[in-house]
């Protein structure tokens, strides 16, 4: 979609004894500034979905033990001074249960938690999978629509023939587990870089739309370029439905090009809630603004 601005409109002259401003706008909205972002910003689902599987993991209430190969659970098993029977793992002739850090002594056990269900694993790794492929390839109007139907309409199908089941069992018998620290590990740092790259990093690439000039910075490290407004052609790129709906809450490309001997000529990436913000620009940019005159 191309939106080209008209150019700023002439001022007419205050009535004489004007001694304030008349205007729509308040000095917060006299000039805007869209940011771009980096596809780092379409990873917060690794994170959220990490801290998620963690707090599952602590409430499933189960802990690791790791055994020799061949160790069997014997149930019901009565131990001496306890009349209660009790799953007993028996360790293979020869070989013995290796400690864990923090297991007390004669126990098997410690404070690493992992959950009884493989469903919380493959969840996270389905997940990261799909974030590496979304915040890679771009898939844009009526494309990305049927990826985004194959991919479901695959997935169904196999539930369906129950192919789920063999095509794990052909993976190796995939079984995929994680203790509640490890989804830690992962989504504490990736947040922490998440909040630094979109709040502090991506604000140093950005334009800023005014009353008859735009300022740009394309890259860190270069200076600010302020051009004239007049003849700025804005032009939101197709939407891809994975990218700029699922994860980018309405984001965008954005195509920058100015008029005039400046002929600047660049790409905004990942523009968040970028129709809103074209609409503001085009209101601004129509606004007429009444310079104050002393009486």
């Amino acid at each position: 979609m191309s939106t080209a601005i008209p150019a700023t409109p002439s001022i007419p002259a205050p009535p004489a004894g004007h001694t304030g401003i008349t205007t729509e706008m308040d000095e917060a909205t006299h000039e805007i500034r869209v940011y771009g972002h980096s596809n780092l910003f379409y990873w917060w689902p690794v994170w959220a979905v990490g801290f998620l599987m963690a707090i599952l993991t602590y409430m499933d209430g189960h802990v690791l033990a790791v055994v020799p190969q061949g160790t069997q659970v014997e149930t019901g098993q009565v131990l001496p001074g306890d009349n209660q029977p009790r799953d007993v793992l028996v360790a293979p002739p020869g070989q013995t249960v290796p400690p864990l850090p923090g297991a007390k002594s004669g126990e098997m056990t410690s404070h690493i938690r992992v959950a009884a269900n493989n469903n919380l694993g493959v969840v996270f790794v389905g997940v990261l999978l799909l974030v590496i492929v979304v915040s890679n390839y771009i898939f844009r109007g009526l494309v990305s629509i049927i990826v985004v139907a194959g991919l479901a309409v695959i997935g169904l199908l196999f539930a369906l023939l129950g192919w789920w089941d063999g095509i794990l069992a052909w993976l190796g018998g995939l079984d995929i587990r994680m203790n509640a620290e490890g989804y830690l590990a992962i989504a504490v740092p990736l947040f922490i870089i998440w909040l630094f790259t979109v709040f502090i990093y991506d604000h140093y690439t950005y334009i800023v739309v005014a009353q008859g000039q735009v300022r740009i910075r394309q890259a860190i490290g270069d200076g600010e370029i302020a051009v004239d407004s007049s003849g700025l052609l804005l032009d939101k790129k197709r939407n891809d439905l994975f990218r700029h709906w699922l994860f980018g809450f309405g984001s965008g490309d954005l195509h920058i090009r100015t008029g005039g001997p400046s002929n600047v000529d660049f790409e905004l990436n990942n523009v968040l809630l970028i129709g809103t913000k074209l609409r503001r620009i085009q209101d601004l940019l129509r606004e007429k603004a009444v310079e104050q005159v002393p009486a």
